[in-house]
Order: structure tokens, then C-alpha cells, then sequence
């Protein structure tokens, strides 16, 4: 009998610049860091889809804008315990580049607001591993670990 593994719940998120600016979305009624900023697109990885179809997928379905798969590259992944929950994800972080189309917020129920800030000047009530995640192209660091008490 084969034996059951553990499964871990995945999540991609977008990374979306343009000059010295990250798009970032704020978090309503999702039932999660409600009132915080987010990356400008995130979502779950669903069954019979890669990692970048479902990065691809989310952008559409959250800011209205198409994105070729080949516009879409790894930038990270984090191993995150929630501490209150216990629950555990894989939070893979892509870099989106050449989109044409204006992001656009097309789930009001979810998401507050949209807003491009400078990379220098975010807010402070970003969620903390995406802001970790931010700051690591400039350290040459791919992989990061939160709530796991080490």
C-alpha cells in the first residue's frame, strides 16, 4: 500500500515593476492579512496547471492583464509556517515583465485598493515575507523561511 504523503498547499504570487515601482494590491475580506498590501496578483496553484499557468491564470483573473508564460520567471520561494493557524504553504514568486495592458482591479470584494509604489518607499503595513522577498534579487538569496521557530 503506498503511504500518504504530506501535501502542502502552493500559492504563486507576481512581482510586477515598471521603472522603480511594485504594483501592490490591499487585501479585503479575504480572511488573511486583511488590511495589509499584497503583491499586485496571488492566488493558489489548482490541479493539472504549472506554476507559471497559474501565475499567468491569477493575473488575468485578479488585474484584467495577459501575461505570455515566457514573460513570467522565478524569482523566489518561501517555506512559510503560519504561527496562528499551523498552516503551511510554498509561496513561489514570479517576476512579471512586458505586459501591455493596464492592471486593472477586478475583484472589488477582495482587493481595496491598487497602487504602485516606489521600491524604496513601501508601506509599512506590506506582508512581511513579500517585503523580504522584494529585497532579495538584491542579495542574491532564492529561498527564505518564516515561522518555523528555528
Amino acid at each position: 500500500m503506498a503511504e500518504d504523503r504530506f501535501k502542502v498547499r502552493v500559492a504563486v504570487l507576481a512581482i510586477i515593476q515598471m521603472d522603480n515601482k511594485v504594483l501592490l494590491q490591499k487585501r479585503i475580506n479575504t480572511g488573511y492579512m486583511d488590511g495589509f498590501y499584497d503583491l499586485g496578483a496571488a492566488g493558489h496553484l489548482e490541479s493539472g496547471e504549472s506554476l507559471k499557468m497559474a501565475m499567468q491564470r491569477e493575473i488575468k483573473e485578479e488585474l484584467g492583464v495577459i501575461v505570455k508564460l515566457e514573460n513570467i520567471n522565478f524569482v523566489s520561494i518561501v517555506h512559510k509556517k503560519d504561527v496562528e493557524s499551523g498552516l503551511e504553504y510554498m509561496y513561489v514568486y514570479f517576476k512579471v515583465k512586458n505586459f501591455t495592458d493596464k492592471p486593472s482591479i477586478m475583484e472589488p470584494n477582495k482587493n481595496a485598493a491598487l497602487q504602485w509604489f516606489d521600491l524604496n518607499d513601501l508601506p509599512a503595513n506590506l506582508i512581511s515575507d513579500r517585503q523580504t522577498v522584494l529585497n532579495n534579487p538584491t542579495n542574491d538569496s532564492f529561498y527564505d523561511e518564516f515561522g518555523w521557530n528555528l
